[in-house]
Formats: structure tokens, C-alpha cells, sequence
């Protein structure tokens, strides 16, 4: 964990509620796709946990969407101005495990993971498959940055509005090696329901610290109490309690 002061470099929509932040700053204690950061705004007694989507040796890109007072305050923020993180937080995928054909399904929110998982996978030499659900057209977002990577994506849209008509777990391919996936816990659990192979699955929860010292974010797994701060937010499939 490092905390540091970084400048905003962009911070644009990317649909009316999904925004993108570029962030200027030291990245150094970032290690693995999955990992979050801990922002401090002014004036809010709590940080807010944002994924990680992209990060290089000085540019860290977050995407979060708009949905209460913090997060519309970011939205509200300029390039040039300072943000406080903490980064390094939690303790994100393991791609030793992949596998050649590894399987990444992202829904709403958690999609921006996948996309550096997808990157570090891809740089692995690995055949990435894609599977990015949404509600409905409106809420895409990010199908041609994980194409541009050379992945294989399928859409769905719970409506049908684009792409396959339903949820996640039904556009499941025939074969994969193994999955990753972050989204709402009810899509988790349906995606644990529904693979047929070992993977991993990252959990949202609210948090105080952030770090692992408050326990405010503890959960009960096969193999005991874990903090999603600290030892998640990635849990494996064979560990998890729901």
C-alpha cells in the first residue's frame, strides 16, 4: 500500500453515468490486475474503493459510475486538480492459473478490471474470451478497447437492445480453461452456479479503512473469515460461502 497525491489528467463520460479518469502519478505499488485504489474527497469522512481498470509506469485510468454524493463529486472534478489515493489495495488476479483460453466476464461496474487482466493476459500469449453484460444498450461501454487488445467479446444486454439477449451465463463458450469475473453479487453467484471450471471472483463491499485494519468488511468463507480489503477482492471459486 502507498498513498499519493496524483493530478487529474482526464475525466470524461463514457455513458451518462460511466465516467473515465486518468490519473497522473506514482504507480508503483500496483502489482496485479484487480487491485483498487482509496480515494480521499474533501469534506467525505469515508474514501471511496475504485478498481483499478489500466495502469502504466505514471498513468493510472479508473472508470467508476455516478451513484451518490462522492462519486458525483468526482464527476464534477477537472484536469489539474489533486486527488489523495491509496494504492496497492487488495490482492487482485492470479494469471499463473489461466490457463491457454482463459474466460473474463465483467458486468456493469465490473468491467474495468477485466480490461487489465484482459491486457497482462494477452501480453502472456494467452486466447482471451470476453463476456461484458449490461442492462441495456445504453450502458455499454469498453467492447472495442478489449477488441483493440485482440480479445474475443460477446456482449449481452438483459433486454436485448445489443449483442445476445440475457445475462452473463448465457453466453457462456463450450470451452474455457479458466474464468475471472467481477460484477453485482447476484451475477456471481450465478456465474459460480453456472462454470464449469476452477476461477476466480472479485466481491464489492463497503468498507471503512480499506487496508484491513478496521474488519468492517469481513466475510465467512469455506476457509474462514477473510477481509474483501485485504486477503480479496479476489476469492477463489472453491473458497466461497454464499
Amino acid at each position: 500500500m502507498k498513498q499519493s497525491v496524483f493530478t487529474i489528467q482526464e475525466n470524461t463520460p463514457l455513458t451518462r453515468d460511466v465516467m473515465k479518469m486518468v490519473l497522473l502519478g506514482d504507480t508503483s505499488a500496483i502489482t496485479a490486475p484487480g487491485q483498487f485504489v482509496n480515494i480521499r474527497l474533501a469534506g467525505r469522512f469515508l474514501r471511496r474503493p475504485i478498481s483499478v481498470c489500466d495502469w502504466d509506469g505514471k498513468t493510472l485510468t479508473l472508470i467508476y459510475k455516478v451513484v451518490g454524493h462522492g462519486t458525483a463529486q468526482m464527476k464534477a472534478m477537472v484536469p489539474g486538480e489533486k486527488l489523495d489515493l491509496l494504492t496497492g489495495l487488495g490482492n487482485g488476479y492470479d494469471l499463473s492459473v489461466a490457463g491457454d483460453h482463459p474466460l473474463l466476464i465483467g458486468g456493469g461496474v465490473g468491467v474495468p478490471p477485466m480490461y487489465g487482466l484482459a491486457k497482462a493476459l494477452i501480453q502472456a500469449g494467452k486466447a482471451v474470451q470476453v463476456i461484458l453484460g449490461f442492462n441495456t444498450w445504453e450502458e455499454c461501454f469498453y467492447e472495442e478497447a478489449f477488441q483493440a487488445l485482440g480479445c474475443a467479446v460477446t456482449v449481452t444486454t438483459v433486454d436485448g437492445s445489443y449483442g445476445t439477449k440475457g445475462f452473463v451465463t448465457d453466453a457462456l463458450p463450450e470451452h474455457y480453461t479458466h474464468f475471472y469475473a467481477c460484477g453485482p453479487e447476484p451475477m456471481l453467484k450465478a456465474v459460480h452456479a453456472s462454470t464449469a471450471t476452477s476461477g476466480q471472483l472479485s466481491f464489492e463491499e463497503r468498507m471503512g479503512c480499506g487496508f484491513g485494519a478496521c474488519m468492517g468488511c469481513s466475510c465467512k468463507t469455506l476457509t474462514g473469515y477473510k477481509r474483501i480489503c485485504k486477503e480479496g477482492p479476489v476469492m477463489r471459486k472453491e473458497e466461497i460461502a454464499w
